[in-house]
């Protein structure tokens, strides 16, 4: 199916890993794009990011199609990006529910003598947990950075530190491009990918849009080395290896999930906290992605999601599509605005 909303010249507001990887896309298809953003790419609540890559057992909801092709689009992206700073340490879960759960795409259930092989410093493995091994983590800013350099090279324009005041529309009611502190920005498509601003934005074009901030707390630890080596899930915390000494935890006390932590480890009696921080989170209502044009606003088209670091490939892939190439998406149809 073609799509009516094809547009060779794009404004992504937003420069976090969605608008990265949007302007990427999209440049590297042929748009002319530009893209701006209140900071620097990937500043905002990219950098707070757990940065999970994979399905993590969605098998319902509009974007469970999406989670499910999760890794295999970023190892296209890694292929179109050398260096992009990706793991591929599978991933561990384990007693966040109370009964067994079965595999989902991607997964195993393992018994405690594997998980010990695959986390050999657990102080008591479960008896079972579920094994990703195609999941990994990204370097969140580092992937954003890294998009926006590729856009760079497919002639995009960057304007970082130029926060966006207004959405411009012409006479005939049509998008017309941004109004920013510095000035106007031309295009003849505005793609809203500004996280918890996007509702801000959209509402004086009479546009609802469902998000809510939805604060999420990212500790920095240091450890001993080779404490963990997959992504590990459990009630406590999620919790990754980012460097030689150092771990990250998604977690909601700080002094819980150190207890936690140095209980669960060999060796972690002094894992200590380094840094704490609490990014916002755009948080649809139904908690799934809002991605697509706008009807009633011809040429506005909204990005904004949970799990944005895991859907980034894909969902660039996808509306880089649809804008340039003018399909429409079949694995897009559930996330639309018009749902609400």
């Amino acid at each position: 199916m073609v799509s009516p909303l094809v547009s060779r010249n794009l404004v992504v507001v937003g420069a976090g890993i969605i608008g990265a990887s949007v302007a990427y896309h999209a440049a590297r298809a042929g748009a002319v794009v530009t893209l701006v953003d209140a900071g620097r790419p990937g500043a905002g609540v990219t950098a707070g990011s757990f940065a999970w890559i994979g399905a993590a057992g969605v098998r319902t909801g509009p974007a469970a199609g999406l989670r499910v092709t999760a890794a295999e689009e970023y190892r296209r992206l890694e292929a179109e990006l050398p260096g992009l700073p990706v793991t591929w340490s599978g991933s561990l879960s384990w007693g966040a529910a109370d009964t067994v759960p079965e595999a989902g795409p991607g997964q195993e259930i393992v018994d405690a003598a594997t998980v010990a092989k695959l986390e050999p410093t657990l102080t008591q493995p479960p008896e079972w947990a579920v094994w990703a091994p195609g999941d990994g983590a990204a370097d969140p800013v580092g992937v954003s950075e890294r998009l926006v350099a590729g856009a760079r090279a497919h002639g995009a324009r960057v304007h970082p530190d130029t926060p966006v005041i207004a959405v411009r529309r012409d006479a005939a009611g049509r998008v017309a491009g941004v109004e920013t502190a510095a000035g106007p920005l031309a295009g003849a498509t505005v793609v809203l990918a500004a996280g918890v601003a996007t509702a801000a934005l959209a509402a004086p074009l009479g546009v609802r849009v469902p998000v809510d901030p939805s604060p999420a707390t990212l500790f920095r630890l240091r450890a001993p080395a080779g404490r963990v080596r997959t992504v590990v899930h459990n009630r406590d915390f999620d919790l990754r290896q980012v460097a030689t000494d150092r771990l990250h935890a998604a977690a909601d006390s700080p002094e819980r999930t150190l207890a936690a932590v140095r209980a669960t480890f060999r060796g972690a009696a002094n894992v200590e906290l380094l840094s704490t921080r609490v990014g916002v989170r755009p948080m649809p209502a139904d908690g799934e992605p809002i991605i697509g044009p706008v009807p009633e606003v011809p040429g506005l088209y909204l990005a904004v999601m949970h799990s944005a670091v895991t859907l980034a490939a894909a969902v660039g892939h996808l509306v880089a599509r649809e804008l340039v190439d003018g399909t429409v998406e079949p694995s897009l149809a559930g996330c639309r605005l018009d749902r609400f």
